[in-house]
């Protein structure tokens, strides 16, 4: 299993320096980023398509890897452009579904949030 990595600043630094120097700042509205990342994820899920039982493609790793890279740079440019923190928004994230998914309850299980709450029957 690879560990994953912190991006490190040099690489946000890098994809915001491509984007500027190709003066493409002005064209990075929240809307149009939003897109970007749903077309870029789009085209990840596009590659397991029709894999039947192979669920995860590592003959198509390349693939998979380019394709998540364009969604993790328009996340890094949609962040720059709405002035988020990517840190600080994960780990708030984060806080938030523990809260949602408690260990207790979720562990092991697929279901939405909503399961889990106090009092569903279905916990």
């Amino acid at each position: 299993m690879i560990e994953v990595r912190a991006m490190s600043p040099e690489t946000i630094q890098m994809i915001l320096d491509f984007r500027d120097r190709r003066n493409w700042k002005q064209f990075h509205n929240p809307k149009d980023l939003a897109l970007s990342i749903s077309l870029e994820a789009a085209e990840l899920l596009e590659i397991f398509q029709w894999s039947g039982s192979d669920l995860e493609c590592t003959s198509k790793r390349n693939q998979i890897a380019e394709e998540l890279a364009d969604v993790i740079n328009y996340c890094v440019l949609m962040a720059d452009r709405c002035g988020l923190d990517l840190d600080e928004i994960v780990q708030k994230k984060v806080q938030i579904n523990e809260k949602k998914y408690p260990v207790d309850k979720a562990y092991g299980k697929s279901g939405k949030y909503t399961e889990y709450q106090k009092g569903d029957e279905k916990c």
